[in-house]
Parts: structure tokens; sequence; C-alpha cells
């Protein structure tokens, strides 16, 4: 079957919701609510955040998380986060036959508790065959509408490398591999996808697949978390065989 996605046919919200719902059976970062009654709430705030003074506020509450003073280490850690809870989702209801419209998202966050996600309106892009044809609108959605934003958020505050950010996403992206452990099923699609993604700009060149899995080419700065010297085990800096 050739396929199809995002020509014009739209998956409607129910579909949306199943195949978040099937996402969310794999973990929370794989989590996106849709819920109609969240909408009373009113933490819920969009995303992106269009609100400065929030995304610094978050900021420093990362950096009082992380025992850190350095508002670029909190500042990095932070997107390379929710890079993860955008990739997370995605990825996995693409796997289900459907790539989520994130542009009706919102986040609310608490001190001591996770970023949570709602999709307001849910709709999305039926996948027709091979998943890997999803990696446009699952690459539109995610980097141009929600990590681009962000990165330029970001910036207006602390100053980050463009490797180091994309570095993060790239990071954020492999992660969802492990959505082939949890369901074995998820394996082949999800691996197609997101080797399909790392194609594509900016993340094409930010890292490289190996026989111990995916190793990036920047460092996303958690070694300066005190007390200090903790790499992760994907990081440019850490020694190797």
């Amino acid at each position: 079957m050739i396929a199809r996605v995002g020509t014009g046919e739209r998956a409607g919200a129910d579909a949306v919701r199943r195949a978040l719902d099937e996402a969310a059976r794999l973990g929370p970062y794989f989590e996106i609510v849709t819920d109609p009654a969240e909408e009373a709430d009113p933490a819920w705030r969009p995303l992106p955040e269009p609100d400065p003074a929030r995304i610094e506020e978050l900021i420093d509450a990362y950096a009082r998380r992380l025992g850190t003073r350095e508002r670029r280490v909190a500042a990095s850690i932070l997107f390379q986060g929710l890079a993860s809870r955008l990739w997370s989702p995605v990825v996995a209801a693409t796997a289900h036959g459907v790539v989520p419209d994130l542009s009706g998202l919102h986040w609310r966050w608490a001190p001591g508790a996770p970023i949570a996600l709602w999709l307001a309106d849910p709709d999305g892009w039926p996948v027709h065959g091979d998943p890997a044809a999803a990696a446009e609108p699952v690459h539109r959605t995610v980097v141009e509408e929600q990590l681009r934003p962000l990165r330029a958020g970001l910036l207006r505050i602390v100053r980050l490398a463009d490797g180091l950010l994309w570095g993060n996403a790239a990071a954020a992206l492999a992660g969802t591999l492990r959505a082939g452990s949890l369901r074995p099923e998820l394996a082949a699609p999800v691996g197609t996808l997101v080797r399909r993604l790392f194609e594509r700009e900016p993340l094409a060149g930010t890292g490289a697949f190996t026989p111990d899995g995916f190793v990036r080419r920047s460092c996303c700065l958690y070694y300066r978390v005190p007390p200090g010297g903790e790499m992760c085990g994907d990081c440019a800096l850490l020694r190797r065989p």
C-alpha cells in the first residue's frame, strides 16, 4: 500500500484519541490528555508558550530543582525534557496509525510535578501504509510548530548553541525507540519513522546510531548539574572503546 499522509484527509477526534490512548499505555512520557473536561482547569497554558515571563519562570524552577545557578544548564535540560514529551506521544501515536495535530496543545506544571500536556479539539492525519511516510507531518508538527518556537523563547533568556539544542531534540527522539522494547510490535514502525526523521534538518548530523545505541555529537550540559561529573549514556564527551 502506498502511504499518504497530510494530503488534506483528516483523522478526526475519535481516531486521534484512540491513538493517543494507545500511546499513553507506554508510560507518562507518552501521554497527552484529550479529556474535554480539562478545559475547566485555568492552569493549562497554550504551547508554544507565548509569555516570555512564563518560560523564564520555568527555567528558574528547573534550576532550583537541579540545584544549579546556571540558567543555561536548566534551559538545556528543560528543552530536552519538553522535546521528549512532544516526540514520545506523537511517534507512538503515528505507529498506531495517526499523526496528531498539536496546534491545540496546552501545558501545565506545578512544583514537584512533571509537565503535563492536554490537546484541545483533537485532530490529525491518518497514516495509510508505511509509517515512514509520516515523517514530514511529524517533523512539521513537532519541530517546526513546537520546538523552534520553544528554542526562540529560550534564546531570549539564555545563550545556548544550536548544536546543543538540536542535539537535545535528537537525543529525545532517539529515546522514543524504547517504545519498541515496551511493545515489540511497535519496534519496526517506530524505528523506521525515527531514522527517517533523522534525515531531516535540523536533526541530520546531530548523532549516529551505533551497535551500542544512539551517540550524539554534542553535550546537554548535564555534567554541570551539582555535584557534577555525571554524563548521559549518549554524550559526545563520554569515552568509549
